[in-house]
């Protein structure tokens, strides 16, 4: 009987093994730049090794995160600007974490497309590196999954995981009590939430991602590929310093649906819309939907990605703290013994 041969091999399927080992080789150097104290292992193991000893813990509990970039990513891969999102998948995840009075030790990510293009998936991960150098935690490993007819042409998506440490009986929220100050912490425009409404409204006002941006310099694409605010060391900062109760990083659900996560039951949050100037790009957002107040306040954050919830006698020297480490600060409001969140003043 004639032995009989298939020629066929998984390159044939879709699937480059020689385009992912030669992505792992273009990326070690990016990973490298993440160095910390604590980290085991480099890249290209089954898994990631961290000595919590060696980064200075006695008793430490582990908190973990994880995220991804939502529908921002069909900006970044429509115009071929994915230079950033790494670096917003990073602090969707670290900006989590830190509310819970953890420091971010490691991250690892996850990118899957139809065909890996090397020097695309290498621009992303050099952000995600990017990401973990600012806000003090190391790339220790992740997984690259080229999936052919699982995605169309060009098309990826990211997700990402965190994993820090606090000693124990240091967690926050604590403490949160009435007459706590809230300050809040400019943000860089949109983050990484409330894309999917963002879309349809550049696509109501018949602009494109290569038009100019009628807020600011650079094309609709560039300007609304800003990436999130990493606020990791500067929050680490003020809470070693003493006096911060609570943090609320100001994702999908905005200030009303964020802020009350980290409130005790039978308190709630007075805020004064006049403490800040709404940014240019909710405001044309605003006008281009005919959004009502409520709505903007509980879809984006308005210009205020972080809220630290803070002794009333430490408001100002923790205020000042957070200026000199590069913040906008914001006197926004007190905790209250209301419950809910109650508004004054108007975005504008």
């Amino acid at each position: 009987m004639t032995e009989r041969r298939n020629g066929i091999t998984y390159a044939d399927a879709g699937v480059d093994i020689d385009a992912g080992n030669a992505l792992v080789d273009r990326i070690k150097p990016a990973a490298k730049r993440t160095n910390r104290a604590g980290v085991m292992s480099g890249l290209g193991g089954f898994g990631g090794l961290f000595d919590l000893k060696a980064a200075g813990y006695s008793d430490p509990i582990l908190v973990a995160a994880t995220d991804g970039v939502g529908t921002k990513l069909r900006i970044a891969i429509d115009t071929g600007n994915v230079d950033g999102v790494g670096i917003d998948l990073v602090a969707m995840c670290v900006n989590d974490l830190v509310c819970q009075g953890a420091e971010p030790l490691f991250f690892l990510d996850y990118f899957a497309t139809g065909k890996l293009e090397t020097d695309k998936a290498a621009r992303i991960v050099e952000g995600i590196a990017e990401g973990c150098v600012r806000s003090g935690c190391a790339l220790i490993g992740g997984e690259t999954a080229e999936m052919p007819g699982m995605y169309p042409e060009g098309d990826f998506d990211l997700a990402g995981f965190a994993v820090g440490a606090m000693e124990r009986g240091a967690d926050l929220p604590a403490g949160v009590g009435t007459g706590d100050v809230l300050l809040g912490l400019a943000s860089d425009g949109i983050h990484s939430n409330g894309y999917s409404l963002v879309r349809k409204l550049i696509e109501l006002s018949g602009l494109g991602w290569q038009d100019a941006c009628p807020w600011a310099e650079g094309t609709m694409g560039e300007v609304l590929l800003t990436p999130t605010r990493l606020y990791v060391r500067q929050a680490l900062a003020a809470v070693r310093a003493g006096g911060v109760h609570a943090l609320a990083h100001i994702t999908g659900g905005g200030l009303t649906e964020n802020v009350p996560r980290f409130l005790p039951e039978g308190l709630g949050v007075e805020m004064d819309l006049d403490a800040w100037a709404l940014p240019p790009v909710f405001d044309w957002l605003r006008a281009q939907g005919g959004m009502e107040q409520a709505e903007i306040l509980k879809t984006f954050n308005c210009g205020i990605g972080m809220v630290l919830a803070v002794e009333a006698d430490r408001a100002e020297a923790l205020s000042a703290l957070l200026r000199e480490e590069g913040e906008t600060v914001y006197r926004l409001g007190r905790v209250t013994a209301t419950e809910g969140v109650a508004y004054t003043g108007r975005l504008g």
